[in-house]
């Protein structure tokens, strides 16, 4: 064995551990990446019913109003999320939601029930649900149905 070959194998170990040393620090930086990603309304949202959801992919946010108190749950933990309810004037007001028990459920005392109790009640809603660097955003109507 020459001492090139002898060489090549002390370093070859070294360079395979700093490889994939720098492959995982350059896959942490990808992931923090600002990414912003739609959710899109599957079928008629009516969140008085419980039968809203807003999917992705395999990412999906349930979004329901019960009592006064309009809640999301998701089939990925969330970091953040926030429900905007728009007016006719395009005039948002925003309700920051708050963690029920885990970052899968996510609520906050709202108007929404008030503003879709009736048969026929349509409002615009906005959505914004933050994971590791993405932003999932959302804009949809709940229509009441009964």
């Amino acid at each position: 064995m020459n001492k090139h070959l002898k060489i090549a194998f002390l370093v070859a170990p070294i360079l395979a551990i700093a490889g994939f040393g720098l492959a995982d620090l350059y896959s942490e930086n990808e992931a923090a990446q600002v990414k912003l990603i739609q959710l899109v309304a599957e079928g008629n949202c009516d969140v008085s019913q419980n039968d809203c959801v807003l999917s992705s992919g395999e990412f999906q946010i349930n979004v329901s109003d019960q009592g006064g108190v309009t809640e999301i749950n998701s089939t990925f933990p969330l970091d953040t999320a926030t429900l905007f309810l728009v007016d006719e004037n395009d005039k948002m007001t925003a309700y920051p939601l708050g963690m029920k028990k885990s970052p899968y459920y996510w609520r906050n005392n709202t108007p929404l029930g008030e503003l879709v109790a009736n048969q026929g009640d349509s409002y615009k809603l906005r959505l914004v649900a933050k994971i590791k660097g993405g932003q999932y955003i959302s804009e949809f109507y709940t229509t009441t149905a009964n």
